[in-house]
């Protein structure tokens, strides 16, 4: 079967080579150079299944109005008269609800749980390299009330199975030694040991040539202009090169789906939010994170990826902006000066912005549309790298006709009717 992916971010090159691997004919145009160049360029570097959670629980509105009137906020609201914005904030306010919050971390953790064994399985089975590390997550609480908030959660992984930790100072210590010189900062953490970290750029560009070599053909530096429809079925999507045709289409453009599937009548509850990052090189390893640290105050979160340190953090709400601000630097800078005082040259750091493709609900919108030959591949939000080889996957294995291994409740389109 020929199928053409539209996007070669993480997602959309995963994909790709699950489908080859599996026998079809593959193409994926892109508008970039190459492939990982956007979302997936300089993320927070988490495979982190035991740490995905909707931002949209009980309590959350009240904490965002404290987010937003914090120093080194974690959350910016840009006033804009984009309804898109505030009617997808609405969606999100009607999710912080308990019994809605259960049900899509449950949701989330499913296929988060599973991709991280698939990407075990895909390591082993073609040996790529990508500054990958099995040494989990350390999520960090400056408070009691933040350790004692911890109890919702930890239901949640017990029903699902979910190894977790719940440290003291001196637990702590013994995962992220150099913590030592911060330590009373912190009064506990949550550890997920089976949380892994890695480059998801250089991960995709690696699985990008193991696609070629499977036959998957890739157009990039090609602008997709418009998707044609007849009927229950897409006939091709018009691109800078011409009309690009397939038996099956995924759509896989992350924040930018929304605009490309509205004139096909399919409305997705996908928006962009805005996430910043700074690469900073190490100078001192024994000051460094040894894997992945997240703040929990001001949700950063802090990776090891070789000989660099990855920053990542802030949700900013200011449609598809990607100006690169200055105050968001400074509180990345911040927050692993505070954590890592020794560990890194911050002078010497890389900034990035990239969009988020979120839905109200956390959940990735995965699997099957209206229109009998489009699937959907988008919303994964700040999950799109735990998520994508299980993603993959279960794309691969819907387009062959198979029963995918996790269920596919409430992972499709057809949970917003």
């Amino acid at each position: 079967m020929r199928v053409l992916i539209l996007g070669s971010g993480v997602i959309g090159t995963t994909v790709a080579y699950y489908l080859a691997r599996a026998g079809h004919e593959v193409e994926v145009v892109d508008r970039q150079p190459g492939p990982g160049l956007e979302t997936s360029y300089a993320n927070a570097g988490e495979v982190s299944p035991g740490y995905s959670a909707p931002w949209a629980g009980p309590g959350v509105p009240m904490k965002a109005i404290k987010w937003m009137l914090m120093h080194h906020s974690p959350l910016v609201i840009k006033p804009m008269l984009d309804l898109a914005m505030w009617r997808w904030g609405l969606q999100t306010l009607r999710n912080c609800t308990e019994a809605r919050y259960r049900l899509n971390k449950g949701r989330m953790v499913r296929l988060a749980e599973y991709s991280r064994d698939c990407l075990k399985a895909l390591r082993a089975e073609i040996g790529i390299e990508y500054d990958a590390r099995e040494q989990g997550t350390l999520q960090l609480f400056r408070t009691q009330k933040q350790l004692d908030g911890t109890a919702k959660d930890i239901e949640i992984l017990n029903e699902f199975k979910v190894p977790y930790q719940l440290l003291d100072r001196t637990g702590y210590l013994q995962y992220e030694p150099a913590l030592a010189d911060v330590q009373d900062k912190f009064v506990g953490a949550l550890r997920l040991p089976g949380d892994e970290t890695g480059d998801c750029f250089k991960f995709t560009n690696l699985l990008a040539d193991k696609a070629r070599a499977l036959g998957v053909k890739f157009r990039f530096g090609v602008d997709i202009e418009s998707i044609e429809r007849s009927g229950a079925r897409i006939t091709g999507v018009r691109t800078g090169d011409g009309l690009l045709t397939a038996d099956r289409y995924v759509m896989a453009l992350g924040s930018y789906a929304t605009r490309m599937l509205a004139p096909l009548g399919i409305r997705i509850p996908v928006y962009p939010v805005k996430g910043f990052s700074i690469t900073v090189p190490i100078t001192n390893a024994a000051k460094a994170p040894e894997s992945t640290i997240m703040d929990e105050t001001h949700k950063v979160a802090i990776t090891r990826l070789g000989e660099r340190i990855r920053v990542g953090g802030t949700a900013q709400l200011s449609g598809f902006d990607l100006e690169l601000t200055e105050s968001r630097r400074r509180t990345l800078e911040f927050v692993v000066s505070d954590l890592f005082p020794n560990g890194g040259d911050v002078a010497k750091a890389e900034f990035w912005a990239g969009l988020r493709p979120m839905t109200p609900d956390g959940t990735p919108l995965v699997g099957v549309t209206s229109i009998d030959n489009l699937l959907l591949s988008t919303g994964h939000g700040t999950l799109g790298w735990t998520m994508a080889a299980g993603t993959g996957r279960v794309m691969a294995d819907l387009i062959s006709g198979r029963q995918p291994e996790i269920s596919m409740e409430g992972l499709t389109l057809a949970r917003y009717g």
